[in-house]
Formats: structure tokens, sequence, C-alpha cells
């Protein structure tokens, strides 16, 4: 872990099993301690305070753009250089577990992008998404090639009903022919650590949107 580097923060509530969700980012370490900002709620993104003791799962992404999660809990609220932040118990290295390598968790959905190149530009929805890529329809009369690098504008609407928009560089991979229409598959090149958080976050949450639907 870096300084700099983005977390997402999830508390289980112990009475309702309701799990709110938090963004932060580490300011500072030492080797009992990570430092962090203030957490922010990301339903009201208001800044939050949390006792000492308070139980986080964290989520970051790691080396080699691998998902690492671990449990920690607050250790109390410091000022550095005169910036409030909250101190987490630093994690021993075998208490961290890698939940997705470069594979990530993929969720079929439609999400409106929009999509530039060198001379050309258009709206679409997606067929699927993960923090590694997604798969767009092509519309008629949009001509394309593997390899081809392309700018791409997503946005995203979650759990909580908030907007995140994410902007990333992205390479063209397959075109994919069907009866239906054609589909491009794309490949993130350039795409900041904080926006693959939120396209992580944003499929865990389709994911088990999912799940629920067919359980009911």
């Amino acid at each position: 872990m870096k300084i700099g580097m983005a977390l997402s923060l999830e508390v289980s509530d112990p009475d309702s099993g309701e799990v709110s969700k938090y963004r932060s980012k580490i300011i500072d370490q030492n080797e009992q301690y990570l430092f962090i900002n203030l957490p922010i709620d990301t339903h009201t993104n208001k800044t939050t305070f949390f006792r000492e003791g308070t139980q986080f799962t964290a989520v970051y992404i790691g080396d080699g753009q691998s998902v690492q999660m671990f449990k920690t809990q607050a250790a109390g609220t410091y000022r550095l250089d005169n910036i409030p932040a909250l101190a987490i118990q630093l994690p021993d290295a075998e208490q961290i577990k890698t939940i997705q390598r470069r594979r990530f968790i993929r969720v079929k959905t439609a999400v409106d992008v929009a999509v530039h190149g060198k001379n050309l530009g258009f709206t679409t929805v997606t067929q699927d998404i993960s923090a590694g890529g997604l798969s767009i329809v092509l519309p008629t009369g949009i001509n394309v090639k593997e390899k081809e690098m392309l700018t791409v504008w997503l946005v995203l609407i979650m759990r909580t009903g908030e907007y995140q928009y994410i902007h990333a560089a992205a390479e063209v991979i397959r075109i994919d022919q069907g009866k239906d229409g054609s589909r491009l598959s794309l490949k993130f090149k350039e795409i900041t650590n904080a926006a693959q958080q939120k396209i992580i976050r944003f499929c865990f949450d389709e994911q088990l949107r999912t799940r629920r639907k067919e359980l009911s």
C-alpha cells in the first residue's frame, strides 16, 4: 500500500446487516497504522467520524491491478500537518487477501457510454463491464479497427442513486459481428485507480442485485 492510494471502506450494521460504503485515501503510515483522510459516505457525500474500534472491510487496487481486501478497525482520529486523519490498523501481509486479479468481475448491464476516436464520435450502451474493460453495442455505420485507441466516458448509477462519471482510454480488442448487430470489446489502457475503484463497487452492487432477484 502506498501513500495517495484510494481505499474503499465498508461498515456493516450489526443489527440490520446493512452495509454502508465510504471512500478515502492513504495520506501516511507507520509500522502500526495507516492514516487516511476522514472517510466520505458514498451516499451522502459527507465526511464521517468513526469511534475507535469500529470494524471495516477495506478494498484497494494493488500492484499488477489486483484487487486486495483486508479487515481492519479504527484506532482514533489524529491531525497530520493540521489535517484531520483517521488511523486504522495496518494489516499483516498474510491478512491481505486477493479477491480478483487482472480478470475483474464482469457484469452484464446497459450503461450509457460516449466514445470518441480519430475522426469519430458516437453514443451507445454497454453489454457488459468490468474494471478491466467493457463491451459495447457498435452502431451501424461506425467503422473502427482492432488495436485502435478510443476515449470513453461512462455514467454509472450506483446503488445509492448517486452518479459516477468515468473517463478512460481504451483499446479495441475484438469486433464481433452478430445477427443483432456488432459488438466492440474494449480494454482499459489508461484509467485512474479511483475510477477503477468506482467500477469495482458498481460491479459488486450489480452482482448483488442480480443475486437478490434470483432469490426473490
